[in-house]
């Protein structure tokens, strides 16, 4: 016999278990989204005294404007470095943490930390150490004759905040990687070293493709986590510049509303950006999900 199924006496009780999850996502998500694609349809005055409704005209702007089109180039060069880098480091640190080693739980434990810290501490730390004038690293770098200037050369800014922001994510990715491979069942890797393969054959022939699931959700939450959840990182460290090289999507809202003071254009931003990570996510579920082996 299966296990016995939990029934509900009425419909009060579910109602009441699931509407607080309801009420947080309605009042901070929907409510939100809502707000910001009526708002992209009007246009305030410089003291936000009175609003226009301009229809498309926001939009218009938008997409006529070519610093927008570089900041969606700078974000998807941005989203595929983090996600790449920090999806292959996080699989090499749990292959690694996998192994039968002494004290392999206080190792793990010491790599699932860094997910603690908030974005914008991750920015303050690595802002520390790769400061052109006081970081350790970066006068280690200068000092054996590798330049090293994020304040002025835009290409040192974008790997200082793919750094950063892939360091706060190695950890969450760890996780979900580490947990994986321990719930490959280990008959199935000696069978293969019986019948001859070598450890790089058996990772990549019989553990990867296991992990494929586990990979794909790791690469839509990385996807979505570059493109709307690194603005703590590059506020800190970059502040979009030098000369707009590391503006992203989600720091141009913030700077066209919040100190452009252009809130109908930001909200226009704002769901346009919320449309490009819905159509990447179904991309990746329409194209991707089909290698994926469950």
């Amino acid at each position: 016999m299966g296990p016995e199924r939990i029934t509900f006496g009425g419909r009060l009780l579910p109602a009441a278990l699931i509407a607080p999850q309801l009420l947080i996502v309605g009042l901070f998500f929907y409510w939100p989204a809502v707000q910001a694609v009526w708002q992209s349809f009007q246009m305030q005055d410089a003291f936000g005294l009175s609003t226009e409704f301009v229809w498309f005209e926001n939009y218009r702007a938008l997409f006529t404007d070519p610093g927008y089109y570089q900041a969606l180039a700078t974000t998807l060069i941005f989203a595929a470095a983090v996600a790449g880098l920090s999806l292959g480091f996080a699989l090499l640190l749990a292959a690694m943490a996998d192994r039968e080693i002494r004290g392999a739980g206080l190792y793990r434990t010491l790599l699932i930390w860094p997910y603690a810290v908030a974005p914008a501490v991750a920015g303050v730390l690595f802002g520390f150490l790769f400061q052109p004038g006081l970081g350790l690293i970066a006068r280690g770098l200068n000092q054996i004759g590798i330049p090293w200037n994020p304040l002025l050369d835009g290409n040192h800014a974008m790997i200082l905040v793919v750094m950063a922001a892939a360091w706060k994510q190695v950890s969450y990715n760890f996780l979900f990687f580490l947990a994986g491979l321990q719930a490959i069942p280990g008959s199935v890797i000696e069978a293969a070293a019986i019948d001859g393969a070598g450890p790089a054959r058996r990772f990549w022939t019989i553990v990867f493709p296991l992990l494929s699931p586990t990979t794909f959700f790791l690469m839509v939450v990385n996807v979505v986590y570059a493109f709307c959840e690194t603005f703590g990182v590059i506020d800190v460290l970059t502040h979009g510049g030098p000369g707009r090289a590391t503006q992203t999507l989600v720091y141009k809202v913030y700077q066209d509303g919040r100190i452009g003071a252009d809130l109908g254009g930001s909200a226009a931003q704002s769901v346009v950006l919320m449309a490009i990570v819905i159509g990447l996510t179904a991309i990746q579920f329409r194209y991707v999900e089909k290698r994926v082996a469950y």
